[in-house]
């Protein structure tokens, strides 16, 4: 197993749990978003504002084929799993994990932040529903479902890492 992937919607946890999991496991850790942001050298926004979501989601397949061959864990964009050829990518070079969270959870840290263009552009039902239809594609994705719910980042880790080395053998 090459890597392990962290999808779910904006706010599920993704980033503060890659980083546990990276200490946790020893593996580097690599936040998608932050890489793109680094390699394109402008931010989310301001790449949704000049050339729109459409190619931003180009940006996340052509990282996604050809981001680092080695063992790592990245926490992906919320809208990376809704492409069909993301979630192929990657089922094949690694083992995915879907963040299961509630929406009212998510809501509660997402709807202030200024970094989440479409946060900024929807109202919480517009984010609810957006939540519902892309919950179908993190589940195709996910090679397991995580259910964040009423567990602490320590609990989610640990179980993420028991699986993982289940899954390898040890």
């Amino acid at each position: 197993m090459r890597k392990i992937y962290l999808v779910g919607f904006m706010g599920c946890g993704k980033s503060a749990i890659g980083r546990r999991l990276s200490y946790f496991l020893k593996m580097p850790y690599y936040d998608m978003d932050h890489e793109i942001v680094r390699q394109q050298g402008m931010t989310i926004p301001e790449i949704f504002e000049k050339y729109g979501e459409a190619h931003f989601r180009e940006i996340e397949t052509d990282f996604l084929k050809s981001f680092r061959d080695e063992a790592c864990i990245i926490a992906t964009g919320g809208g990376v799993a809704v492409n069909e050829e993301n979630r192929k990518i990657m089922r094949h070079t690694g083992l995915v994990f879907f963040l299961d969270a509630k929406f009212e959870d998510i809501y509660m840290r997402i709807r202030n932040d200024k970094n989440r263009p479409i946060v900024q552009k929807s109202t919480e039902e517009e984010l609810e529903e957006l939540y519902y239809y892309r919950r179908k594609f993190y589940r195709e994705a996910g090679h397991i479902q995580v259910l964040t719910a009423s567990r602490t980042l320590r609990q989610i880790v640990e179980y993420i890492a028991f699986q993982v080395n289940r899954l390898k053998g040890e």
